[in-house]
């Protein structure tokens, strides 16, 4: 079937806006782009108008935990639920990220396995849901962050058993734990966790199986140390220094920021049910992280979005939400978009395939009332939702129905 959408505003992904646009699909991919006076259409074609309308690349969230439910305290829930019910859970979170107009998500901690089930499922069409790319359980030092969705290993060659174990059941993406974070009883987000021998082997293991590697830090020790070992990625950054900012620059790491948990969980008032020591931890660095965020924009630091969807009322399927928050703290409508879009396909090393709107693409799309370049939190509103196209075929918003 082709399907043709015009007049319609179009925002590519890349920075580039077109009005009186038309986008034109077959089967799985985009075939045809440009204005919409120069669009030739064949005979038989499903046409949808698009006036008023934006379409945009299927968004992309770099940073989210299914296996979480966005509890006040998520830590006893994952460890008082059943492997069978957060696998339950977490379908049904997938299913709501991808309602809310993201169509890929990156995995980067479940409490075991059953994530690649998921993925599994998702991609046969057995259920609903974006796009997956997963860690399984991340990497971390005995007693370390994360534990609760974790691997403990200590010493060189006990992480790069871990590392391999999970490549074996099928990770996308490696995570390790290189600071102390919020949620975590125990430890805290400023001291580094893991050393740099343990990190680096650990990055050589899975470059070698051509995975890339996601570092949680918060604090610039543990980031620095991870930079050095080479990861691709740092996610949260929180309380980055001038020397971290620098060694970013310079290697081309991106930050995901995940402004969105720490600003869920200091928002939350006493007696909310969130631990009081996570609760005093985000409440103490979410101005330090803000901070953070403005250097990196600042320092044209590469950024791609990321939610930790999952963490204390950090909803799955209000991942939109992370757009709103770097738009506050100074980043342009446009550039969030990118974000979300090119930017987050390239750190998944998804770009030659999704993230843009381009002949030859995959067609993952979303197609919503209003331009979000005027309102970028519309993009939040799911009735603006009109529809989520996934390689080709609409899944969710009105059209779905169609």
């Amino acid at each position: 079937m082709t399907i043709a959408i015009r007049p319609v505003r179009i925002l590519d992904g890349l920075g580039h806006r077109l009005e009186q646009g038309a986008l034109v699909i077959e089967g799985s991919r985009i075939v045809a782009v440009g204005s919409d006076r120069d669009i030739r259409l064949p005979k038989g074609t499903q046409r949808i108008d698009g006036r008023g309308l934006t379409v945009l690349p299927g968004l992309i969230d770099c940073h989210v935990h299914l296996c979480l439910g966005a509890e006040a305290d998520v830590v006893a829930s994952v460890e008082g639920d059943s492997s069978t019910h957060t696998l339950l859970k977490a379908a049904e979170s997938a299913r709501r990220t991808l309602q809310a107009g993201f169509t890929t998500v990156r995995d980067v901690g479940f409490r075991d396995h059953a994530v690649f089930a998921l993925k599994q499922a998702i991609e046969s069409g057995v259920t609903p849901g974006p796009r997956i790319l997963a860690a399984g359980l991340a990497i971390c030092m005995p007693g370390g962050h994360a534990r609760f969705i974790g691997r403990e290993a200590s010493g060189v060659e006990a992480v790069r058993t871990a590392v391999r174990d999970q490549l074996a059941a099928g990770a996308d993406v490696i995570k390790l734990i290189a600071s102390g974070g919020v949620l975590t009883p125990g430890t805290s987000p400023d001291q580094a966790q893991m050393t740099i021998e343990e990190l680096t082997a650990a990055v050589e293991v899975a470059v070698a199986h051509g995975r890339h590697v996601a570092a949680h830090a918060h604090g610039a020790g543990g980031m620095k140390n991870a930079l050095r070992a080479g990861v691709h990625s740092i996610e949260h950054a929180t309380l980055m220094d001038d020397e971290a900012a620098e060694m970013m620059i310079q290697r081309g790491v991106f930050m995901v920021p995940t402004l969105s948990a720490l600003a869920t969980t200091a928002a939350c008032p006493a007696g909310c049910g969130i631990p009081d020591s996570a609760r005093t931890k985000a409440r103490n660095m979410v101005t330090r992280h803000e901070k953070s965020f403005r250097a990196a924009l600042r320092r044209r630091i590469a950024i791609a979005l990321g939610t930790d969807a999952g963490t204390p009322f950090n909803h799955h399927g209000e991942n939109a939400q992370e757009l709103e928050r770097m738009v506050a703290l100074g980043m342009a409508p446009m550039e969030a978009i990118m974000t979300s879009t090119s930017a987050a396909a390239r750190l998944l090393g998804l770009d030659q395939d999704i993230g843009s709107i381009a002949e030859g693409k995959q067609a993952d799309l979303l197609l919503v009332e209003g331009n979000p370049l005027r309102n970028i939190g519309m993009l939040l509103q799911r009735e603006r939702i009109v529809g989520v196209m996934q390689r080709g075929r609409f899944v969710a918003g009105a059209l779905a129905n169609t």
